[in-house]
């Protein structure tokens, strides 16, 4: 007797489903996470980049947001509060302001702390100020102050206040944390400029976004183009063939539990 393969039927719950979870993907446009780990390794520099980036596209959003209200103030000219502990400042270097993106050059407030401790104060501090866009931190490896204590105060501090951290974590393990998003990046090759090949082409990142409460883990180039920030699938960069040498797998990793 031939066997026959038994068709499970296709509900509309199941379609409905996998639409939402298509529509919870991350993009960029969306507004920031409260607070955010990106780690990333001193030995790229694309730690600080990358948070910059993904912190300005946040910043893009709530200006269209503001936009489409009538009552709220359009042009966003806060402060950022920019906190790196000592170790940080000796593996990566301070903020250089001529490097930074035009229209951040003169809204830096730069924090140089002396330990991971200090530099948690400080952050937690900033925060309470409503006056800042946002605040950016750079704290090496996993010191012992950065434990899941301090990240929940830092969390629920940026959601009081509504100012969203960006914590730059330098050769760090992903510890716990109560952080909404967490990242890992590196640098990618740039796509070739469309005018000059020898000439250098626009920062990239390929990021991995490992953790989010809102959204399913995956991975991204991402690029700044002309001050926008692009999110390509590794496969259909430009430099795709590049980018798969900076792969790790992910085979036998729990990336929820992390």
């Amino acid at each position: 007797m031939a066997a026959c393969a038994v068709l499970k039927p296709v509900r509309a719950s199941d379609i409905l489903a996998q639409s939402r979870r298509r529509e919870a993907r991350w993009r960029p446009g969306l507004s920031a996470a409260s607070h955010s780990e990106v780690f990333a390794s001193t030995q790229d520099a694309s730690g600080a980049g990358a948070a910059l980036m993904l912190a300005r596209d946040a910043l893009t959003a709530q200006a269209r947001v503001r936009r489409s209200d009538p009552l709220a103030e359009v042009d966003d000219q806060r402060q950022i509060l920019w906190v790196q502990d000592r170790e940080a400042i000796r593996l990566t270097g301070r903020p250089y302001a001529q490097g930074l993106p035009p229209d951040l050059r003169r809204r830096v407030i730069h924090v140089a702390a002396k330990s991971a401790q200090d530099a948690l104060f400080a952050l937690e501090e900033g925060l309470r100020c409503r006056d800042l866009a946002f605040v950016m931190g750079e704290i090496a490896g996993n010191p012992r102050a950065l434990d899941f204590t301090a990240s929940r105060r830092l969390s629920l501090t940026a959601e009081k206040h509504g100012v969203p951290l960006w914590l730059v974590r330098l050769d760090a393990s992903a510890d716990l944390s109560s952080a909404r998003m967490r990242w890992r990046v590196e640098a990618a090759p740039s796509a070739a400029p469309r005018w000059n090949a020898d000439a250098p082409g626009d920062s990239a990142w390929q990021a991995e976004l490992f953790r989010a409460r809102m959204h399913p883990p995956g991975e991204w180039i991402l690029s700044d183009e002309k001050g926008s920030l692009r999110a390509t699938e590794p496969r259909k960069h430009p430099a795709a063939a590049d980018i798969g040498n900076l792969a790790r797998p992910t085979v036998g990793r729990s990336l929820a539990a992390l």
